[in-house]
């Protein structure tokens, strides 16, 4: 055969045998059933040699897997829509990843923000000078002081902390348990809750409101991380216990001590501060006095409170911040004071307020201003002593109410009062009486420089007479120290009636006169024409006669009389024009009001040592001093000078027809002047012991807000209580001798010193010379006495006419000529109201700036005195149709 012959192909069904010697598997067994059987076999043989073939080609790969196996595909009905664990633990560890990234991101770009206006918003409090709560008023909304960390007592931070955060110095701020509570109990329709830590809720009243919502939870929560992290644990404190609210109006714990307690929060003890710990928890529901529910629900809030309170200690203990010996020491529960009425500005308080805030204002020596006091925070510690404000408020309404009757009687009606205390050598300003109500008389009369003080101001040209002395008739009018006189209240002047007045050098003075606008001389009138004839300086103070001390002020010249009652405390822009062209400037045509005149008669009692007013000794704002009162005294008279000036003004009180011999009844050495104005517009009584200074004044004058401005002057008062004419002896001297009696009842009687000689014995000019001693008469030989002619000595006796007995004010003459502060058609007002820039360090409640004309005529005013004493007489050559400057800018 050939080789290239085809093989037959072998079989693919069996192996051949292997030559290794094992056997082929057998066949399998045929079965019997004929042609069925053979096809079974066939397609067995088929299969079994198509899963050869699979098995000789590459397996499959399974079936791709998806990231996330939801709905899971192995598994199929309810089983397909579980998720397994991995999933579940899975979601869960991404979600909080995610969440802790979200708080990262938000904690990373969140910011302490602003403070709260309101959480600053600050009351200024004003207290009396023995330390007690005045009033609290100006400044913000909220009746709060903030105070540093180091005025509150340990033992209130203590009782806080473990009442409310016992892990407050560690704690990271936020207590997640709490505020999850506070969530659920919200998302269940229960009561809201407020943060659990301490520094939550510092953080809720310093940056956040006060809603009660997620969104503001989960900003409390983050502001409060970054602010424990941030802020110093003492700052925080601090701000939660001055923000926070502990009821009776009280924000913060220095406004919460004064309320409950009545003193400062660094004054409270650990008893007090467990108390005031309790009012955190829900101040209506433990304030004893019963909360809004008032008095009823008192008795429950007690009980609440005691409860509490006991838990508060007893806390304190558990924490370790309290001793259990000191907790027994605590078993009576620190009842707090009465709730007070709130605090207003009514009465006499109003008046005070003021006072204290221009004196801060105006005080260059304070860095506060209207707009600093107006924010708040600020306590200010007067000089004002409550029961000597009160005494004098009481009098004035006792000698209203027994003497005036303004519905029945006409001349009643615009009646006003103004008073003041000083202490003298020091200038505290002890009491006021600036009118009836300060909420609705808003001019402060007791800082009123409206009313004209008549011969109250005599004691400043006697004391000018006797420090810089007379003028030198044959020099210049402008003269030094070495050309003048000083002189002796001994000196003696005329008191003529309608005594002619000349210049300093004798000549006659001339003046225009306002009818005719002609040169004109002037005479200057006494009371009815009452006269002495030449008398001392000191006789004419004692019987307030007129002429001898215009023709004084004229000598020693108008410019200096203001130089030395400036020295002596009264503000320039008080006293008008004073020159040689006013010979009335002597006689109190000024308007000082009355801290002014109590302050310049305190000159005199301390001896010529000068002290300003000052209603403030020290002031604090947020517990920082920020001012300190330190007297300052200048003397600006020499020590017997000022003394004499207080021997002739005990004259006016001692004297038998002494205008203020009623004032005798005080019981101690009293020195003081009355005065009475022309026109009868105004009285005043001034006068001091060695230890107080009181000016009162009394006036009529229409200044409700229904009067017109321009209709408003001041009307005389002849006729007022019933009587023919007010003196600064009447009602005024009762008002001054009643207050006097309760303000001085505890001081001691002391004497004013003895004053030595001062000046020489004057004669001025228009008296008669001083005759010769007569020689000595030799004894002769007894003579017949000359035979007097009947009818000569009744003319002689005729013409000696006695003093009255009881001068009164009754001008008679018209203004004088030449008197600025006089017009013939209605005074020229240049002056305003300043609204409290007027005193300096202190609120001037209506600064004359300007020339002042008031009533027509010259004064012959006089004080009466008690039980028909002698009066005085006050030329200040005003117009009755003036209107002074000191109420143009406002009313009141």
């Amino acid at each position: 055969m050939s080789e290239h012959r085809r093989k037959p192909p072998q079989s693919r069904g069996r192996r051949a045998a292997a030559p290794s010697g094992r056997r082929a598997a057998p066949p399998p067994p045929r079965e019997e059933s004929g042609g069925s059987g053979h096809r079974r076999e066939a397609a067995a043989n088929a299969a079994e040699g198509a899963g050869r073939r699979a098995a000789r080609r590459r397996p499959e790969p399974p079936p791709k897997k998806r990231f996330i196996d939801y709905p899971r595909a192995q598994h199929t009905g309810a089983r397909r829509w579980l998720p397994s664990w991995k999933q579940v633990l899975g979601s869960a560890i991404i979600f909080m990843g995610m969440l802790v990234g979200l708080v990262g991101l938000a904690y990373a770009m969140v910011d302490i923000p602003d403070v709260n206006k309101t959480a600053e918003s600050q009351k200024n409090v004003y207290y009396w000078d023995d330390g007690t709560e005045m009033v609290v008023a100006g400044g913000g909304e909220y009746n709060r002081q903030i105070i540093p960390f180091t005025e509150i007592p340990t033992d209130m931070v203590d009782s806080v902390v473990a009442a409310e955060n016992a892990t407050f110095w560690d704690d990271p701020g936020v207590d997640l348990k709490g505020i999850a509570r506070a969530v659920v109990n919200m998302a269940q329709g229960g009561d809201t809750q407020s943060g659990s830590t301490i520094t939550q809720q510092y953080v809720k009243n310093m940056y956040l409101d006060q809603s009660q919502t997620l969104s503001r939870k989960f900003k409390e929560l983050l502001i409060s991380v970054k602010v424990s992290s941030d802020v110093p644990k003492e700052e925080i404190m601090a701000g939660y216990l001055n923000t926070s609210y502990f009821g009776r109006g009280a924000y913060g714990i220095q406004a919460a001590a004064r309320a409950y307690y009545d003193k400062d929060a660094k004054d409270l003890n650990a008893n007090e501060c467990a108390y005031l710990t309790t009012l955190l928890k829900g101040a209506d529901l433990y304030d004893t006095s019963g909360g809004t529910g008032g008095a009823e629900r008192a008795p429950a809030n007690i009980e609440r409170a005691t409860n509490q309170w006991v838990t508060v200690l007893d806390r304190r203990v558990a924490v370790g911040s309290m001793d259990q010996s000191e907790r027994n020491e605590y078993t009576e529960f620190p009842m707090p004071q009465e709730l007070k009425p709130a605090t207003n500005l009514a009465g006499q308080i109003g008046y005070l307020k003021e006072l204290a805030d221009n004196y801060l204002i105006n005080n260059d020596d304070i860095d506060v201003d209207a707009d600093k006091l107006a924010m708040g925070g600020y306590s200010i510690h007067t000089t004002f002593n409550q029961e000597m404000v009160n005494q004098m408020e009481e009098t004035v309404q006792q000698v209203i109410d027994d003497n005036l009757d303004p519905e029945n009687r006409e001349e009643d009606e615009h009646v006003q009062f103004g008073g003041a205390a000083v202490v003298p050598g020091d200038g505290a300003v002890v009491a006021i009486y600036g009118g009836h109500n300060a909420v609705e008389h808003f001019l402060n009369n007791a800082n009123n420089a409206g009313a004209q003080v008549g011969s109250t101001f005599k004691p400043f040209v006697l004391a000018a007479a006797m420090r810089d002395g007379v003028r030198d008739p044959e020099k210049p009018a402008d003269q030094p120290d070495k050309d003048r006189t000083p002189i002796s209240p001994e000196s003696i002047y005329s008191s003529e009636n309608n005594l002619l007045i000349r210049n300093y050098d004798g000549e006659i003075w001339y003046g225009e006169d306002p009818e005719t606008g002609e040169d004109k001389e002037w005479k200057q009138p006494n009371f009815e024409g009452g006269e002495e004839g030449d008398i001392t300086i000191r006789r004419a103070m004692e019987i307030s006669s007129n002429s001898p001390f215009v023709q004084l002020g004229m000598d020693v010249g108008p410019a200096t009389v203001k130089e030395a009652a400036m020295d002596a405390g009264l503000l320039e822009s008080t006293l008008g024009p004073a020159d040689d062209s006013v010979p009335s400037f002597a006689l109190g045509v000024s308007t000082p009001g009355p801290i002014r005149m109590a302050t310049a008669y305190a000159t005199f009692a301390a001896s010529g040592e000068q002290a300003d007013p000052y209603f403030v000794t020290h002031a604090e704002l947020e517990g920082v001093s920020v001012y300190e009162h330190e007297t300052e005294t200048e003397r600006h008279f020499d020590a017997n000078i000022a003394d004499n000036v207080t021997d002739v003004l005990v004259n006016v009180v001692t004297g038998e027809q002494g205008s203020g011999r009623k004032v005798q009844a005080l019981g101690r050495p009293v020195a003081a002047k009355t005065g009475t104005t022309d026109g009868n517009n105004s009285a005043w009584f001034v006068g001091y012991t060695k230890q107080l200074s009181t000016a009162i004044g009394m006036w009529r004058f229409p200044d409700s807000e229904d009067i017109d401005p321009a209709d408003r002057k001041f009307l005389s008062m002849n006729g007022t209580a019933g009587m023919e004419k007010i003196t600064g002896g009447s009602l005024p001297a009762d008002i001054w001798l009643g207050f006097m009696k309760e303000a001085t009842k505890d001081h001691p009687v002391e004497d004013f010193p003895k004053p030595g000689k001062v000046g020489e014995e004057y004669r001025g000019i228009g008296t008669e010379p001083e005759l010769p001693d007569p020689p000595p008469v030799e004894e002769t030989e007894e003579q017949d006495e000359p035979e007097v002619d009947e009818n000569e000595e009744e003319e002689k006796e005729e013409e000696t006419v006695p003093p009255p007995a009881d001068p009164d004010p009754d001008p008679t003459d018209p203004c004088q000529p030449g008197d600025q502060n006089c017009a013939s058609n209605g005074g020229n007002s240049q002056g305003g109201d300043s609204g409290g820039n007027g005193l300096p360090g202190g609120g001037n409640a209506g600064n004359n700036e300007g020339s002042t004309s008031t009533d027509s005529g010259a004064d012959a005013g006089a004080d009466a005195g008690a039980e028909g004493g002698s009066g005085e007489s006050d030329s200040s050559g005003d117009s009755d149709s003036g209107t002074p400057g000191w109420w143009s800018g406002g009313t009141g």
